[in-house]
This record gives C-alpha cells, sequence and structure tokens, in this order.
C-alpha cells in the first residue's frame, strides 16, 4: 500500500459555492433547507437537509467505572433506547457546558464535580447540520432540591448504571443503536486505556468551533 506522508490527517473547514438556498419547513426546533451547490466538475446538485441548532451529551462515570444510561421510547424508530443524558442547544450562544450540567440535573437529578471534553462530533453529516459535544462528568452526586418534573417521553425515562466492559459487549453483539452512547463508550475506553488516562482529555470550556459559544 502506498504511503501519503503529506496527507494530513484532521477535519478541515471548507463551503462550496450556494447559488440557491431555501428553507421549505420550519419546525419549532429545527427544519429543513433545500441548497443548490457546484460540484468540483462544474455541474449543480441539490442538497436537502434538517438544520439543527446543537446538541450536548453527558457521559457520567461513578468511582465504579459504570456508566449512567437512561431508556426512553424514540417514535421515528419505534424503539425505546437506552441513551446518555442529552439535550438540545436551542438557546443562541448558550455555553454547552452549562446546558450540559442542566440536562444532567434534570433527566437524572445527579451533579458532577469534574467536567471534561470527551468528544465532539457530527451526528450524521450527510443529512445534517447537527453538532453534538460530549461532556465526561466525574466525582458524582445526588443534586439537591427538588426532581425536574419531566414531559413527553422523558416521563417513563428508566435509568440504569452499567460498567463499561458490559456497555462494549451489548455495543459489539448490536444490543444497542443510540449513536451517541455507542461514541460516547468508546472513546471513553479509549480514554481509560490510553497513555495519560482522563489527563488527555480538554477542559470542559474549551472552544468548539462548531457551536461557538459565551464563557
Amino acid at each position: 500500500m502506498d504511503e501519503q506522508s503529506d496527507l494530513v490527517i484532521a477535519d478541515a473547514a471548507e463551503e462550496w459555492e450556494v447559488r440557491e438556498s431555501r428553507t421549505p419547513f420550519q419546525g419549532k426546533v429545527t427544519g429543513v433547507r433545500s441548497e443548490e451547490v457546484r460540484m468540483p466538475d462544474g455541474s449543480w446538485a441539490r442538497r436537502d437537509y434538517q438544520t439543527h441548532p446543537g446538541s450536548v451529551s453527558v457521559l457520567a462515570l461513578d468511582d465504579k467505572e459504570r456508566v449512567l444510561v437512561l431508556r426512553q421510547y424514540r417514535h421515528p424508530v419505534r424503539h425505546r433506547l437506552w441513551e446518555l443524558p442529552a439535550g438540545l442547544l436551542d438557546v443562541p450562544g448558550e455555553n454547552p457546558w452549562h446546558a450540559a450540567r442542566r440536562e444532567l440535573f434534570e433527566e437524572a437529578h445527579c451533579r458532577a464535580e469534574t467536567w471534561r471534553v470527551l468528544v465532539d462530533f457530527y451526528t450524521s453529516p450527510g443529512g445534517t447540520d447537527e453538532a453534538l459535544r460530549m461532556f465526561l462528568a466525574t466525582d458524582l452526586s445526588a443534586a439537591e432540591g427538588e426532581r425536574y418534573e419531566a414531559h413527553g417521553e422523558e416521563q417513563e425515562i428508566e435509568v440504569a448504571w452499567v460498567p463499561v466492559p458490559e456497555l462494549i459487549r451489548m455495543i459489539q453483539a448490536g444490543l444497542l443503536h443510540n449513536p451517541t452512547l455507542i461514541t460516547g463508550t468508546l472513546a471513553l475506553h479509549a480514554a481509560l486505556t490510553g497513555a495519560d488516562g482522563l489527563d488527555a482529555l480538554r477542559p470542559a470550556d474549551s472552544p468548539w468551533p462548531a457551536r461557538p459559544f459565551e464563557a
């Protein structure tokens, strides 16, 4: 196999020419955008995708190396899926770390003393512009005050604490399908087994070019 020593393995921002952009549908949170994009051969192609404000998720890890997971109904796929606590960045410019702390409280009535960025990714870049920042939350304790009053699908959330090796086994067996949970579990395993451990992870307030935020 030929080596390409000059090839940089890192994503790079780029924007191709757009001659038409319209939004045929805009819902409460997300919409659909339709654009005519110039291809490398000079032709034009239509690309339709979901617009999204962005998301945060939290992988909460206790001192026994168990992960907090939640199960709730997801109507588009007609499944109850095991997931991580997560939520929308539907306040423009909101600090994602603040949003993550809110989600951990609302969905699990839990707080964390130590926060790190576990991984940033685009959830489905061929079909949506949604960007997600996942935080690793450790040094956990029960939150103070009354529990958040759940609404909609969240009224039937189930909660479990699952050891990391067990989550990996279930992912490999095809028993878990939520992409955020899968990504987070594998990223955590890589961090835990790496030479620098969790110290290799970025601080919770690290810049996030995909969704710039206020300090």
